[in-house]
């Protein structure tokens, strides 16, 4: 820890050597009927010359900030679709100087019938990150999370697997308003499939996160910006949704309904906000498994397929309070909670053709299954916000508990048939589980500008977590349920993470730097009651990063970083007992599960703030593979399991460049190429090396139409690529189409839109190692027509409750 503060102290007396006197320049941009124009483009340019200094955005307001410029002489250029470009008089600037508001005219006369909007694309890319406009995207509507993550570039669902991946990697840190989500990968999937677009506003994608975030996730974090509201007085929204499948043969009730209200109030000491959702979104999937056995002379080939029937409803609320103490200080106070249920149903097919000295026979079995898991969380937030009298000094604190309840029933009758199609045995199995969550964590940050072009960011951080499993397996043998021993089992984990971070940033003109280190000191416990036995680990991590921004001309610039990750294993990997599948599939835990390691690299060029390219490599040490999968030719019973292999090296290329076809049509186009290799030196007792080029591009087309009509598509495309021992085998693709009409200035707005037109969004592929031979596909309901209708009430200017991060933020995503 002293060496943490005194790099920051010598980093700060270096930082204040370069200090130079800058200025800013503050302004708001207005339209002929002196309504702000938000997100148009202000430029500074210098007299006479007018080669550019810096380009900035207005935010909701029409309000910007250009700042550290030197004292000199200049004019400001703004421009915005719909408006004409205006140029300012000549600007002298010896101080800091606010403008008066600045009026741009609109264009809608020249463009008669077609009326163009100002606003955001939906894909929009900054230097540090990667922006979904969702909240006025029409082909996200009615849509979920998980459907509107498809569509981002760099970003792939592992459906097969419940992965995210970004740039082709998994470890992401899935995060709703800056605070994580305590699920496994199935029940963040879950989570997201009933977290409905009239939910969000905008979702970002930051590939290489710096020291202040914390350090999990090795493939970076994807934040889901929840709605807010926008001056004093009252307003809110209400939506409602429904959804339904689009494909033949299909049970009755595959269909998704969802309402949802925000209400806010605000005034000079108080702002109030409330949020309500219920939803209920149904699936079907059908799964078609290939593999063989060889053992004693005995050659075995199993089929099997299964159909799936998933019925979910969610209901949630948030509550939550500002009070404004002083014009400095702000304490604040969340609640929120949710419950949920999940049924599953499951019928399943499995034909065994079996060989022994040239006599050949046939059997099978068929079993049916449910499962009906309810769980609920909780979670509770204390903040305290202060700005100090100096510019951009602020220091904040946060409280967090959050309580976590699952529970689980998932009943398994299993009939064998002989080649003559007659029973010949009947097992009956029951798994019950419970498990209780409890997270308590504080943490502190600390922003202090040591000059215009310097700024130092500190914090502290203190977690502790226990987590209860408690899994009872039973056989119904002699008329009785009866324990089955080696499945049954009580594990108890806790751990404590102790963390704190400094980062310093400075700006020398073409050049900005920021560097930074995040130490973090993990405990952990993780104690099998009934086998009395006790993981312990205990390691300190440093993380570092760098991140360089240097400008080439007034158009183009370079960025570099570098950032170390790491992913700890989530509460279910590290449970060491079985998980009961079918007779002949078992998943299971591994308590001695290390964690894995990252090293990111990145080098990004931008051009215009529009065009960018950049090259990556990273690197991840101990790599945990949920695909760890071992077959027991004997038994033929397949294990699959959890388990650290050597290494993982991933190089990514990306091209970003937008297009704008007219003044109503623009396009944004993402192209990545990937290379990923995995290698261990001794797995499952042979070397292991795998490797592929893979790549994925997404475009995303926006019209807009006269009497407020418009149209958006979207179309995504992943070739086949490989993941540890898995191989994807086949081209994942969909297009997207949706419309929008709006109605009482804007205030109602009816959408309607279709996913995956043509039914192509479906998952292939093959696990092939030393005895495994599997082949494996997944069709899922990806089809779906969507029609939704919203409607604003209120003053729509209201300011928005604060979006602040909890202290929990790098825990929520690995709790089952």
């Amino acid at each position: 820890m002293k060496i943490l503060f005194t790099l920051i102290a010598c980093l700060m007396v270096c930082g204040v050597s370069f200090a130079q006197k800058f200025y800013k320049i503050t302004g708001k941009i207005i339209d002929e009927k002196a309504v702000a124009v938000p997100f148009s483009i202000v430029k500074i340019l210098n007299y006479p010359d007018t080669t550019l200094v810096k380009s900035v955005s207005t935010d909701i307001d029409g309000a910007f900030v250009i700042d550290q410029l030197q004292k000199g002489d200049y004019v400001l250029s703004i421009s915005m679709v719909g408006f004409k470009i205006k140029k300012t008089a000549k600007i002298s600037l010896t101080a800091d100087l606010t403008l008066p508001a600045i009026s741009i005219e609109s264009l809608v006369k020249q463009l008669n019938e077609v009326s163009v909007q100002g606003k955001r694309p939906f894909i929009e890319h900054q230097i540090d990150k990667t922006v979904l406009n969702v909240e006025n995207s029409i082909v996200s509507t009615g849509g979920t999370a998980l459907e509107i993550l498809e569509k981002a570039p760099g970003v792939q669902i592992d459906r097969q697997n419940d992965q995210i991946l970004l740039n082709n990697k998994a470890g992401v840190m899935v995060m709703v308003d800056g605070k994580n989500n305590f699920l496994s990968r199935a029940d963040l999937t879950t989570y997201l499939n009933t977290l409905s677009s009239t939910q969000i506003a905008t979702i970002e994608i930051i590939t290489n996160p710096s020291a202040k975030y914390d350090a999990a996730g090795n493939a970076g974090i994807i934040d889901i910006k929840l709605k807010r509201n926008k001056a004093f007085g009252t307003n809110g929204s209400v939506s409602s949704t429904y959804r339904n499948a689009i494909k033949a043969n299909l049970p009755t009730n595959i269909y998704g309904s969802e309402f949802n209200l925000n209400l806010n109030n605000r005034n000079k000491k108080w702002n109030f906000y409330s949020n309500a959702n219920a939803s209920k979104n149904n699936n079907f999937s059908t799964m078609l498994l290939e593999r063989t056995t060889n053992a004693n002379g005995l050659q075995s080939a199993f089929n099997q397929n299964f159909n799936k029937l998933y019925n979910g409803s969610r209901l949630a609320g948030k509550l939550g309070a500002d009070y404004y103490a002083s014009e400095k200080t702000t304490i604040g106070v969340m609640l929120d909670g949710g419950s949920s249920t999940r049924k599953l149903d499951n019928f399943s097919q499995t034909f065994i053709n079996e060989t022994q000295a040239g006599v050949t026979n046939n059997n099978s079995l068929i079993q049916y299954s449910d499962a009906n898991t309810p769980n609920k969380n909780y979670s509770a937030n204390f903040n305290v916000k202060h700005e100090f009298k100096k510019d951009g000094a602020s220091l904040n604190f946060d409280a967090d508990y959050s309580g976590f309840n699952y529970s689980g029933l998932e009943n398994f009758s299993t009939n064998f048939f002989d080649k003559s199609s007659v029973i010949y045995n009947n097992t009956m199995i029951k798994n019950d589980s419970k498990t209780d969550i409890n997270i308590y964590a504080v943490k502190t940050d600390f922003t202090w500008p040591v000059s215009k072009t310097v700024k130092l960011e500190t914090g502290l951080k203190s977690s502790y977590v226990k987590t209860d499993n408690n899994f009872l397996s039973s056989a119904f043998l002699n008329n009785e349920w009866q324990n089955i021993v080696g499945q049954s089992n009580n594990f108890i984990y806790k751990e404590n993470v102790n963390a704190a971070y400094g980062n310093l940033s400075k700006d020398f003109g073409k050049w900005q730097i920021q560097t930074g280190l995040r130490a973090e000191l993990t405990q952990s416990t993780g104690e099998s009651v009934t086998n009395n036995t006790q993981v312990k680990q205990h390691y300190l991590s440093l993380f570092p990063t760098i991140f360089v921004s240097q400008k080439i001309s007034e158009n183009s610039s370079l960025r570099y970083s570098y950032g170390r990750r790491i992913d700890r294993p989530n509460y279910q990997q590290l449970n060491p007992f079985n998980f009961y599948l079918d007779p002949y599939t078992i998943q299971q835990g591994n308590p001695y599960l290390k964690p894995q390691f990252t090293s990111n690299f990145e080098v990004s060029y931008n051009y215009k703030s529009g065009l960018s390219f950049s090259l990556g490599y990273s690197k991840t040490k101990d790599l945990i593979l949920d695909s760890k999968t071992a077959q027991n030719d004997s038994t033929r019973i397949v294990t699959v399991g959890q388990g650290n292999i050597g290494s993982g090296e991933y190089y990514t290329a990306n091209l970003y460049f937008p297009l704008t076809i007219t003044k109503w049509w623009s396009m944004q186009n993402n192209f990545s190429l990937f290379y990923n290799t995995f290698n261990d030196d001794n797995l499952e007792g042979a070397p292991f090396v795998l490797s592929k080029v893979a790549y994925n591009f997404n475009v995303s087309s926006s019209i807009v139409l006269g009497s407020n009509w418009s149209l958006e598509t979207n179309f995504w495309l992943n070739s086949p690529k490989v993941r540890g021992l898995e191989k994807t085998i086949i081209y994942q693709y969909a297009l997207n189409s949706g419309v929008q009409k709006s109605f009482f200035k804007k205030s109602l707005k009816v959408r309607l839109n279709v996913d995956d037109i043509f039914a192509t969004n479906y998952w292939k592929g093959t696990l092939e190692y030393q005895n495994v031979n599997l082949k494996v596909q997944n069709n899922y309901i990806s089809r779906r027509a969507s029609f939704n209708i919203s409607y604003n009430f209120g003053n729509q200017n209201v300011k928005s409750a604060r979006d602040r991060k909890t202290a929990t933020d790098d825990l929520k995503n690995r709790a089952n």
